[in-house]
């Protein structure tokens, strides 16, 4: 376990400084209050321009017998953006994304059960499946008393999104799907070993999924998998996720996860239903090419949500990983054409 902190240590400090962005992300500022909008720093482009870039805080607040880790930035009188990051990741996943939404959102990613940095004491005796997930995360929701919200959901992040959404649609003001799938055209190919593991999970099936999915090699395929170029994805990303996955006892809540999906193809007739009654605006932005959730997923959309925007990008299921800059500008499009926006002229928060 040492050896692979040690790659971490060092995959970040080598990835420090690849841009303006990193650089400011990777100086984060750890407190008990909400940060604001004097909550940024100064940096100096090339040209010797100020620039003002928003402050990514990291928290930890109790919800549901758990310490959820999130990571903040933003006015806390913002209109908020819910970032739910997916397997194997967790809110490290949006290190780039939460400064270029900050600067107009109040923008929190938090770390869900069994990810992340968030702590399950054994005595709480957590039961690891997609409702768990989703208490949970209404529960972090209450706790900072987020009443009104959009919702980024990717991978998990969607069937734990869209939970809370059918339990709470009057708090959710609009959804970005970045590769978070609702209908059963969405799954690929690549779900064929966890389909076989859901129809019959037996040790052997389990052993499957752990030595084809639960590695090194399986997790960095999950990054580069349809990228043109994978050397152009961050080490850092897939070594972390690594890292926290060989931690005591964290693959098998995994495999339990990974069995307890077919709860989540179960309800997306109810998700879908969900669509059709609060008709949510909905923006689809999906890496054309991820072997999980395949492009139909995301034309689907539009059969209950006639006014969904659906956009594809060049790249695999981890988009974030090589088009946050175009990411961040749909997103921004999207709530803004929603009403969903700080007028900061008169002071006032939209939706």
């Amino acid at each position: 376990m040492s050896a692979i902190l040690d790659i971490v240590r060092s995959a970040i400090f080598a990835e420090r400084g690849r841009d303006l962005m990193s650089k400011a992300n990777s100086q984060v500022v750890t407190k008990d209050t909400m940060p604001t909008e004097d909550a940024r720093q100064t940096l100096s482009n090339s040209s010797g321009a100020e620039l003002s870039v928003p402050r990514t805080s990291v928290h930890k607040v109790e919800a549901d017998g758990v310490r959820v880790f999130y990571r903040a930035a933003g006015d806390s009188e913002a209109p908020v953006v819910l970032l739910l990051h997916g397997f194997p990741a967790s809110s490290f996943m949006f290190r780039e994304l939460i400064p270029r939404l900050a600067d107009q959102y109040r923008v929190i990613a938090p770390d869900l059960p069994a990810f992340g940095f968030t702590d399950v004491l054994a005595e709480r005796k957590y039961a690891y499946s997609f409702d768990g997930l989703a208490s949970t995360i209404d529960a972090f929701t209450e706790a900072l008393k987020l009443d009104r919200y959009a919702i980024y959901v990717f991978d998990y992040g969607a069937p734990t999104g869209l939970r809370l959404a059918m339990a709470h649609p009057e708090r959710v003001t609009a959804i970005i799907s970045q590769n978070g799938n609702a209908y059963e055209e969405g799954l690929g190919d690549a779900w064929g070993p966890i389909r076989k593991y859901w129809a019959s999970p037996t040790a052997e099936n389990r052993d499957v999924i752990r030595q084809n999915i639960l590695t090194l090699e399986g997790t960095r395929w999950q990054y580069t998998h349809g990228v043109s170029d994978a050397e152009s994805i961050p080490p850092e990303s897939y070594t972390l996720d690594t890292a926290l996955l060989e931690r005591p006892g964290n693959k098998e809540i995994q495999l339990d996860l990974f069995l307890d999906y077919a709860s989540n193809v179960k309800l997306y007739p109810k998700f879908q239903e969900y669509f059709r009654k609060s008709k949510p605006p909905l923006l689809a932005i999906w890496g054309k090419n991820d072997p999980f959730f395949i492009p139909a997923g995301a034309e689907a959309f539009r059969r209950d949500l006639p006014n969904a925007k659906v956009r594809f990008l060049d790249t695999g299921h981890f988009a974030i990983e090589t088009h946050v800059v175009e990411i961040a500008a749909a997103i921004k499009d999207f709530l803004a054409a929603n009403g969903i926006q700080r007028r900061r002229a008169e002071g006032v928060v939209s939706r």
